[in-house]
């Protein structure tokens, strides 16, 4: 992690984990991973950058899960690209 303090709050984690529920099987057992192995230690960062991810149509979502494609635009920041690795090491 960043060493940004921690995401305390369970409600908001809670809320975060029930909207990255998504339509593609692939992006759902990504997201269940991701839950298990951090969802304790995220970050407001970390948690900012994962709700402007999961803003994403699920295709879109899944090419930069994939590194078909990397972030762009607004995307395109350090908190992002954090989260994102770890997203894809899971």
């Amino acid at each position: 992690m960043d060493g940004s303090p921690h995401q305390s709050d369970p409600l908001r984690r809670a809320r975060l984990r029930w909207r990255a529920r998504r339509g593609l099987l692939e992006n759902d057992l990504i997201f269940e991973r991701f839950f298990s192995r951090y969802e304790h230690d995220l970050s407001d960062a970390d948690v900012g950058a994962l709700t402007r991810l999961l803003e994403l149509s699920d295709n879109d979502l899944m090419d930069l899960l994939l590194a078909r494609k990397e972030p762009e635009g607004d995307l395109a920041d350090a908190d992002v690209a954090r989260v994102l690795e770890m997203l894809r090491t899971v």
